[in-house]
C-alpha cells in the first residue's frame, strides 16, 4: 500500500472513532485525545479536599490509566484552599498533575479573600486561574464533561 492510502485510512478511522460530543480544540491544546470519559470535579467545600483527590486517583485507576479519562478539578469558595501554595496535599496534587489532571482556582474567590483579609493568598503552581469557578464548570459541562461533586 502506498503511504497516501495509509494516511487516508488512518484519518478516516480517527474521525469515525472519535468520541461523540467531543472535539479537538482549534489551538490543538486537547491534552487527552484518547479519553473515553470526561469529568469535572467540583470542590467548594474545604472538608472534601481529600475526597476529591481520592475520586480523581481512583477513577484514573478504574479506567485503566490517565490517557483514558480527562479530569478537571475546579475550586471555588472555601474549596480554593486546596490550591494555596504549600497546601497539605501538594504532593498528591503534583502526582495527579503528572497524570494529566487539571486544577482550576476561582479568581472571584481570591478577590473576595483579598478584600476581606487585605492580602491575596499565594497560589500553587499547579493551579490554573479562571475568572469564575462556577462559570468554568458550566463551560466544561457544555463541552461534554460530567459534573461530580463528592
Amino acid at each position: 500500500m502506498d503511504s497516501r492510502f495509509k494516511l487516508t485510512v488512518f484519518l478516516i478511522a480517527l474521525f469515525v472513532f472519535m468520541p461523540l460530543g467531543q472535539s479537538w480544540s482549534q489551538d490543538g491544546s486537547d491534552e487527552k485525545p484518547f479519553a473515553e470519559v470526561y469529568l469535572v470535579l467540583q470542590l467548594s467545600d474545604q472538608e472534601k479536599e481529600s475526597s476529591v483527590l481520592d475520586v480523581a486517583n481512583n477513577l484514573i485507576k478504574h479506567y485503566g490509566g490517565p490517557d483514558l479519562i480527562d479530569i478537571e478539578i475546579v475550586t471555588f469558595g472555601p474549596g480554593v484552599r486546596l490550591l494555596f501554595k504549600d497546601a497539605k496535599y501538594d504532593t498528591r496534587i503534583a502526582s495527579l498533575v503528572e497524570n494529566g489532571v487539571r486544577f482550576y482556582i476561582c479568581e472571584n474567590t481570591l478577590d473576595s479573600i483579598e478584600r476581606r483579609t487585605g492580602k491575596r493568598p499565594e497560589v500553587s503552581p499547579y493551579a490554573k486561574s479562571v475568572p469564575a469557578g462556577v462559570a468554568k464548570i458550566i463551560e466544561s459541562v457544555a463541552e461534554g464533561f460530567t459534573l461530580v461533586k463528592p
